[in-house]
């Protein structure tokens, strides 16, 4: 029996990072009183799930027509600027995720499993040979609507205070610049 660390709704939850630019580890941050789940994760990791959060609240929006029950915009009140909670104790390295919406209770939910080697699919492995181990923890947060605008929004914020991209490849800019490809093995300054 798995481990959950579940939190129906949070006070906080949000994407963080630790580290300078290009050299980050990004975090999900979960917490409800004194209690704080931390798991890390890879950047594409935390933009998917921003985008599809974001595209999910939206479909709940059209598909509710005058009920209103997702706003547009975060609520000024929810927005989320602070540092993540110290100190940062790694639970697990995300894996797979899953979303969905809780038309009981109107929240997000969001499902965060442990990376496991065992999990890897092979391109050619036949489904039926497919078979998921049973993870040892898993993270369950249950959002109102509000407070995963504001998740989606300071996920934003975090991916693109990263490292600058390239102008001419759309490469990563390290401050000290980078050798750019279209550039013929020139350095392209970060400046």
């Amino acid at each position: 029996m798995p481990v959950i660390h579940r939190y129906d709704p949070p006070e906080r939850f949000v994407a963080g990072t630790v580290g300078p630019p290009g050299q980050r580890t990004f975090f999900l941050q979960a917490r409800a009183g004194a209690r704080v789940t931390t798991v890390s994760l890879e950047k594409q990791q935390v933009i998917a799930l921003a985008q599809r959060v974001d595209e999910l609240l939206d479909e709940v929006m059209r598909a509710a027509d005058d009920e209103a029950v997702v706003p547009a915009l975060t609520p000024r009140d929810l927005a989320d600027d602070q540092p993540l909670e110290q100190p940062i104790v790694e639970e697990f390295r995300a894996g797979t995720m899953t979303l969905s919406w809780d038309v009981e209770d109107d929240r997000v939910v969001v499902e965060v499993f442990p990376f496991t080697e065992e999990a890897l699919i092979q391109p050619d492995q036949p489904e039926e040979e497919i078979e998921e181990p049973e993870p040892e923890e898993i993270l369950l947060v249950r959002l109102p609507a509000g407070l995963a605008r504001a998740f989606c929004e300071r996920a934003e914020k975090v991916v693109a205070a990263g490292r600058a991209a390239c102008p001419f490849c759309g490469g990563p800019v390290d401050p000290e610049g980078h050798l750019c490809p279209r550039a013929n093995g020139f350095r392209r300054s970060g400046a």
